[in-house]
């Protein structure tokens, strides 16, 4: 590993300085906290992809292939990313492990896999305000050969950071004009039929989203909007992808899965409530979700199916819940937060978690194999990136991935923003359509957009 420490800065500017890069991925700790937002990563220039549809199933044994073929120990003292597999994983992706029905229209068709094998990461620690460029030397196998391409790498990003970025501001960052495939009217219906099924038996709960869709002109500037975007709605696992054929802006809260040695943890959010400006009415609101029972229910049970799913890969009795039901609060919501962690199993990997527990419950119900037949029932359209999972998983065995909520997606002069929440049977459809808009209201800010965005 060839390392270069640079100065610290903003990683958004760093990001901007490689946007010409191929493959741009920005893992973006947008909101800096210690524990949860402490690095930011970017990654371009692969020296290899992974992309596929659903239609591949054989993407896990390849990708742990792959990691396996490159594998590196970890360099001490340094963030954990260190070069490895980075991208976007859609949550279409899910019906390559379950048997699934097709969704009624897929029109923009993303690919469900979307990876780069990335040699070279450019790493922050947001809390000591340091910065590395790390280099990997990667695929070469022979010693000279790979410390020669390490240094070679590492000095050219060195010196791309240092080129003036091209200018800012040349394009169009407001979208108006946006549809949704529910009106209100049948976006409650929805919930009512979800609250039906619930009754009957058929399932416990389901998260029910509706998509809203505007034309993207082709001087669209998407990193311009993401700066718009991250500044308005900062969050934790913030994310940033060109790879070409599609781009993704995403102020995602939500952790979805990290390993760490053996170590495995999950944090789904479930409940939500807006925040308000006035700091007595914003505690007493927060205040309320904490005490909902509804809201509570929602994250219990999304909690034992997490413990199940990681009980698939991890060893018995090593399954906890530290934190159940949390109350976080971000730019423009508060959310109830658990955590489960556990103890992989020995000969699991990275890859063999996330199999286990791809897509996220938090964003599709329990049972989940039947909510998400509900799910593709109802809302008709793919969601593709949507509730999918962007992250990396590195040579050293290290995993940190997000759930891809609060997100914009681009592809083929369109632009998608989703929103949903969790049904249960204590669920109102009036409030849970108003919910939607609030998850989404700090994207259609960052758009400019006056419509839809109340």
């Amino acid at each position: 590993m060839h390392v270069i420490e640079i100065n610290s800065c903003d990683p958004a500017d760093a990001a901007h300085a490689l946007s010409h890069l191929p493959f741009l991925t920005f893992l973006d700790s947008a909101m800096a906290d210690p524990n949860l937002g402490r690095y930011s990563f970017i990654a371009a220039d692969p020296f290899a992809r992974v992309k596929g549809r659903e239609t591949d199933r054989d993407w896990i044994s390849r990708l742990k292939s792959v990691l396996a073929e490159h594998q590196l120990p970890s360099a001490p003292g340094l963030p954990p990313f260190q070069g490895g597999a980075a991208g976007l994983f859609s949550y279409e992706l899910g019906r390559s492990l379950e048997r699934l029905p097709k969704p009624a229209l897929d029109d923009l068709a993303f690919p469900d896999l979307s990876l780069g094998l990335f040699d070279v990461v450019v790493a922050f620690d947001r809390v000591e305000r340091r910065a590395w460029i790390l280099s990997t030397g990667l695929p070469e196998k022979e010693p000279a050969a790979r410390e020669r391409r390490a240094i070679e790498r590492g000095q050219w990003f060195e010196a791309e950071l240092k080129r003036p970025a091209a200018s800012r501001g040349m394009g169009q960052l407001s979208l108006e004009g946006w549809t949704s495939n529910f009106t209100r009217e049948g976006y409650e219906r929805a919930v009512s039929e979800v609250i039906e099924r619930i009754l009957a038996g058929d399932i416990f709960q389901a998260n029910l989203s509706q998509r809203f869709e505007a034309a993207a002109p082709p001087d669209f500037d998407h990193f311009g909007f993401y700066r718009r975007l991250r500044k308005v709605n900062p969050a934790p696992f913030a994310a940033y992808l060109d790879h070409a054929d599609f781009v993704i802006a995403s102020a995602s809260p939500e952790r979805f899965l990290k390993v760490v040695g053996d170590r495995v943890e999950t944090r789904p959010i479930k409940g939500t409530r807006p925040r308000f400006a006035d700091g007595v009415l914003d505690s007493l609101q927060g205040q309320a979700l904490k005490e909902s029972r509804k809201d509570r229910a929602e994250n219990v049970m999304i909690v034992d199916l997490l413990r199940n799913d990681l009980s698939k890969v991890c060893l018995p009795g090593s399954v906890q819940v530290p934190q159940l039901c949390g109350l976080e609060s971000f730019a423009t919501v508060h959310h109830l937060v658990s955590s489960v962690v556990g103890r992989l199993r020995e000969g699991e990997r990275a890859v063999d978690v996330l199999a286990a527990a791809f897509p996220g419950g938090s964003i599709t119900g329990a049972p989940k194999v039947r909510a998400m037949e509900i799910i593709s029932e109802l809302e008709g359209h793919a969601r593709g990136p949507y509730c999918g999972a962007i992250g990396y998983l590195g040579f050293n065995g290290t995993m940190d991935l997000n759930i891809v909520i609060r997100t914009a997606s681009f592809r083929g002069g369109a632009c998608v923003v989703q929103a949903g929440g969790g049904i249960v049977t204590a669920s109102d459809p009036a409030a849970e359509y108003e919910e939607t808009l609030d998850k989404a209201r700090r994207i259609f800010e960052a758009f400019g957009a006056t419509e839809l965005a109340r």
